[in-house]
């Protein structure tokens, strides 16, 4: 059985158990011996896949591949969540992450336009384009020129409504409060 056929399989049982515990099938990778069945909320919601969801998942995917063995051999079974930077490898990928901060890493180009890293503004089922942060011109990028991709999670605090802005990636700290303040 090929690794397509295999994966079709997987994701004909897996599918179903997703869809009942109200999650997407973000992906699906068999290397190395170890099957991953990465899961996600759907596009919109508020909070992400937690632990105690991916347990359960575990055991309801490991319980249906002991009644139907969808891979051949041995194999370690992986079910997980994308992430905060999440590898995107499908238009699928693209569509959902719109608006967001992605980094690709590009075949065959030289090492000066090997990178690129922006705001994911467009994306359909052959292309992707990104508008560079510092405002130069947006740039189209035909999957199949793709290596590597993305998105990126910024560190840091949010920034306070009506405020000043905080310094990405630095640490926050509070006020410090003296003996007599505490009084």
């Amino acid at each position: 059985m090929s690794e397509t056929q295999t994966l079709d399989k997987v994701r004909a049982l897996v599918t179903p158990i997703v869809g009942d515990l109200q999650l997407d099938l973000y992906d699906l990778e068999f290397r190395g011996g170890t099957l991953r069945v990465v899961l996600d909320t759907p596009v919109g919601s508020a909070a992400g896949v937690d632990l105690d969801t991916i347990a359960l998942a575990t055991r309801l995917i490991g319980r249906e591949f002991d009644h139907h063995d969808p891979v051949p051999g041995h194999y370690t079974l992986e079910v997980t969540s994308p992430g905060l930077e999440r590898t995107l490898r499908t238009p699928a990928h693209f569509q959902r992450e719109l608006g967001k901060v992605v980094a690709l890493r590009l075949r065959d180009t030289t090492n000066a336009d090997r990178r690129v890293q922006g705001v994911l503004s467009a994306a359909d089922e052959q292309a992707a384009t990104i508008s560079p942060e510092d405002g130069s011109e947006a740039r189209t990028v035909k999957y199949d020129q793709i290596d590597r991709a993305r998105t990126v999670f910024t560190w840091g605090p949010s920034p306070k409504p009506g405020g000043k802005k905080a310094k990405t990636g630095s640490p926050t700290t509070s006020p410090a409060i003296n003996k007599e303040q505490a009084r």
